[in-house]
């Protein structure tokens, strides 16, 4: 017998009460996994691991690629290698659980709802997180979903992504990775040397800046900050009392160290491929 009330269509609130937190090393796996794909790939899809916190929040702490193949109407994961993955992730961490699943790009496209539908079977309700690697949309960069259910009465329709909040938290020294990520395109990273010369370079412009400020203040052009000066004080006093000779010794030291490790890498490497090439011409003879 049919009923006499309006058939009413139903969108579920309950599953976008989820929040998820997210820490960096993600985001530069994510897209160094981008920048080593295959040439012919267009995206990366990859399984997100972490845990669900006491408070309901998804923490995301860690993530791998999953080799895939894609075309306009069809998505084919290799579930083998997402299995065996899981399985060595978990003899290193065995509290990381599959949590989601990402995919690089600017959104959901039409076939996450595919790949969606696989990690539902792994884990319930996962989270779908999307990385932009082209980093175009400032604050828009890096979304999560999670996908509810839209049903017309008792008869479900299909499934509907709806964005949740995402918590992206970095202490300075990730946050300026991070900035530089995205930020700057390079041909090539920096080396050691280089890397320290652009270090230096920066530290000394910020003591200038300092020393600008202080005289400021003494010779009256600038206003004191009692915060400014205890900061600045705080910062002197922290800084450890090394004698000019001490200080080039241990820069030296430290130099030579990383010299000698260099070294015996590229003895390690041209063993490797001597070795190598003898075993070549012994399989040959």
């Amino acid at each position: 017998m049919a009923s006499g009330g309006p058939t009413v269509l139903q969108f579920p609130q309950a599953s976008t009460n989820l929040t998820a937190k997210i820490h960096p090393l993600v985001i530069f796996n994510i897209c160094d996994c981008f920048v080593r794909r295959p040439d012919q790939a267009e995206r990366v899809i990859g399984t997100l691991l972490g845990s669900v916190l006491p408070d309901g929040t998804v923490d995301i702490r860690n993530c791998y690629a999953v080799p895939h193949n894609e075309s306009s109407d069809q998505v084919a994961l290799d579930i083998d290698y997402h299995h065996n993955m899981l399985s060595s992730q978990q003899k290193v961490n065995p509290r990381e659980a599959i949590v989601g699943w990402f995919s690089t790009g600017s959104g959901v496209t039409g076939g996450s709802a595919l790949i969606h539908d696989f990690y539902s079977r792994e884990v319930p309700n996962p989270v779908h997180l999307t990385v932009d690697t082209g980093f175009k949309d400032e604050g828009r960069t890096i979304k999560a979903f999670v996908s509810v259910n839209l049903s017309l009465g008792d008869q479900q329709l299909a499934a509907q992504f709806q964005e949740i909040p995402l918590d992206l938290r970095m202490v300075e020294a990730e946050r300026v990775g991070f900035d530089i990520l995205k930020t700057t395109t390079v041909d090539r990273l920096p080396g050691d040397l280089e890397g320290m010369e652009a270090t230096m370079e920066r530290l000394l412009a910020l003591i200038d800046d300092v020393y600008k400020y202080v005289d400021n203040v003494v010779e009256g052009r600038v206003a004191p900050d009692n915060n400014i000066g205890r900061f600045i004080s705080d910062t002197v006093a922290s800084l450890p009392k090394f004698s000019p000779q001490a200080f080039n010794k241990l820069v030296n030291d430290s130099f030579q160290d990383h010299s000698l490790v260099l070294y015996l890498s590229s003895i390690a490497r041209t063993q490797l491929s001597l070795a190598q090439t003898l075993n070549t011409a012994a399989q040959l003879l």
